[in-house]
């Protein structure tokens, strides 16, 4: 299953409802195992972002969709990276001439 990192910042509303982001990010995860993906892990962090996920999803459109749901809630602007495991970038490279 592709794995995506998703970098996230507080908007003025997130950091202002900080105390129900525990909350927020329980039911993430909850919607993204009933669409057939799991969050592996969600991480507070210091420096240029505030928040790093990382994510089981079963394809491109499910996370696009999950972000677009996570953005309409308005508490978090957010920049993805889809991840390659090592055997997958082992083949990627496999690929080349």
């Amino acid at each position: 299953m592709p794995i995506y990192i998703t970098l996230y910042n507080w908007t003025d509303q997130g950091i202002h409802n900080v105390k129900e982001a525990p909350a927020r990010i329980r039911q993430t995860c909850q919607s993204a195992e009933a669409g057939g993906g799991r969050v592996l892990g969600v991480f507070l962090t210091m420096g240029q972002y505030d928040l790093v996920a990382i994510s089981e999803v079963p394809d491109d459109e499910t996370y696009a969709a999950s972000l677009l749901a996570q953005g309409m809630m308005g508490n978090v602007r957010s920049t993805s990276l889809r991840a390659f495991s090592e055997e997958e970038f082992e083949a990627i490279v496999g690929r080349l001439p």
